[in-house]
């Protein structure tokens, strides 16, 4: 029995990670659980599942749930505030933590559990963006093993499957190209939020389903696998293929490759994450080859969409910018979704905020904390002008 923490679990990858949970109950048993909004959901997780600890980052919304589950008599005990979420990310009979809490809000939880020697199921991509070399750090000091969630970086991490990176002539990440694949730069002037979160192929949370739009979750994604499996950044490519069933390739050196292939569902890469080595039965609805109508890959237009080279170029710098580049981001899309700016501000936001970033090494935690912070008030600012 494997005992799992969730931190986010009121959103899209913590109830899916609940439902493979569910189905298999007498292999993983839920014990502690993380969450900031929902908490209507959050009450129905906490009656299903029975866990021994939860947290709840909203101060306000942890005493209304406490008051409740304090009358139902369930035998739960509940913490406010962030460092609350890192108490149950670094809960003592966890085995692995599931890190799946939006944006780098993830990061100091996601570091308490490694630090704690946990298992990682990693889904919070922006921890691994703004701190990745500080992540590698500390998991070799503990000895915790990190598996992707990401669906791209599952594909990898199973396409490689031990190889040697001399072996790898270089990796390449898939993107669905969102809702605006093949739109020209005056086609996206007047795009609505609405408009943007209709993505055609995944059911995501608000902000990585924007981050989808513009390019700029595969950005961070390009990041997140130079961490992951330490490739070199010109040895990272990303490709258009908007049918979102080849999750990404491995190209070796021989000049052959593999490519993970599968429907677009998020259970899949979850469920791996948990089982690695196995792999847990009917998870996903296989695919039918024969009704397959093609496999189309396309070069990304950074004309179009700068967000990616935006995310090269921060990584190729290092220091602290990819930490700014990230921070500008979060706060560009909600603004965005706000109302606040237009869909094409939001790469001219976060240009602007990492041309005035005075760069810094990024091995100390507080040193990219501030960086964070800098460029959220830098980003605000310049939202308000």
């Amino acid at each position: 029995m494997k005992n799992i923490v969730i931190l986010g679990s009121t959103g899209s990858i913590g109830r899916n990670a609940l439902n493979v949970i569910a189905r298999f109950p007498d292999r993983f048993r839920v014990v502690g659980l993380a969450a900031g909004k929902g908490i209507e959901l959050l009450k129905k997780q906490i009656q299903e599942f029975r866990p021994q600890l939860v947290a709840v980052a909203d101060i306000k919304n942890c005493a209304e749930l406490k008051a409740e589950i304090t009358g139902q008599g369930l035998a739960v005990d509940i913490i406010c505030g962030m460092d609350g979420v890192s108490t149950v990310a670094a809960m003592k009979n966890a085995d692995t933590v599931i890190s799946a809490i939006v944006g780098s809000a993830g990061l100091v939880p996601t570091l308490t559990a490694v630090r704690a020697g946990k298992d990682i199921a990693l889904a919070n991509k922006e921890t691994l963006v703004i701190a990745g070399d500080i992540i590698n750090s500390e998991l070799k000091k503990s000895g915790s093993k990190l598996l992707p969630v990401d669906s791209e970086h599952s594909a990898l991490f199973q396409c490689m499957n031990g190889s040697s990176k001399d072996s790898i002539r270089r990796l390449i990440l898939t993107a669905s190209g969102g809702p605006f694949f093949g739109k020209k730069a005056d086609e996206l002037l007047n795009i609505s939020p609405a408009d943007a979160l209709r993505h055609p192929n995944w059911q995501m949370g608000r902000k990585i389903t924007i981050d989808s739009a513009t390019l700029m979750n595969k950005g961070l994604e390009v990041i997140e696998a130079r961490a992951l499996f330490g490739i070199p950044l010109d040895r990272i490519d990303v490709l258009i293929h908007p049918q979102s069933i080849v999750h990404s390739i491995v190209e070796f050196a021989d000049g052959s490759c593999m490519a993970q292939l599968s429907n677009p569902d998020m259970k899949g890469p979850i469920a791996y994450a948990l089982s690695f080595p196995e792999r847990l039965h009917e998870i996903m609805t296989p695919l039918r080859w024969e009704e397959l109508r093609g496999l189309t890959f396309h070069k990304p237009d950074i004309d179009v969409f700068p967000c990616l080279d935006l995310a090269y170029s921060a990584a190729g710098i290092g220091g602290t910018m990819p930490a700014v580049l990230n921070a500008a981001n979060e706060i560009a899309v909600h603004a965005f979704l706000d109302g606040l700016i237009g869909f094409m501000d939001i790469p001219a936001i976060i240009k602007r905020v990492m041309k005035d970033h005075d760069i810094k090494e990024a091995m100390q935690l507080n040193v990219v904390l501030e960086a964070d912070r800098w460029a959220r008030a830098k980003a605000s600012e310049v939202i308000n002008k």
